[in-house]
């Protein structure tokens, strides 16, 4: 099986921009450091405060173990979803053989 690309979208409020750049250097370094993920945090061009999370996996069997006993993961999806303005969209790709 190959790669899985799973990216979550959404938009923040904008008066709470500061603190969620502080958030995604956390999430960086947790998924990066402490996971060894491969994870990058892009802004939408010419759509200030509109972000999407990437994340590459090497099989689907690494992407189905993302969440499993992590609750660092949970504590900072609970902080995001407090900076939000709107709601998540997710998008999981898997890539054709």
């Amino acid at each position: 099986m190959g790669k899985v690309i799973f990216t979550i979208s959404y938009d923040i409020n904008p008066e709470k921009r500061e603190e969620y750049l502080v958030l995604t250097q956390s999430m960086k370094n947790h998924f990066q450091s402490v996971n060894g993920r491969e994870y990058s945090v892009f802004e939408v061009k010419g759509k200030k405060n509109s972000f999407t999370e990437l994340f590459i996996f090497k099989s689907l069997e690494e992407y189905n173990q993302l969440e499993d006993n992590d609750d660092s993961m949970s504590d900072l999806v609970s902080q995001l979803e407090s900076l939000l303005n709107g709601k998540m969209k997710y998008t999981t790709l898997i890539e054709a053989d």
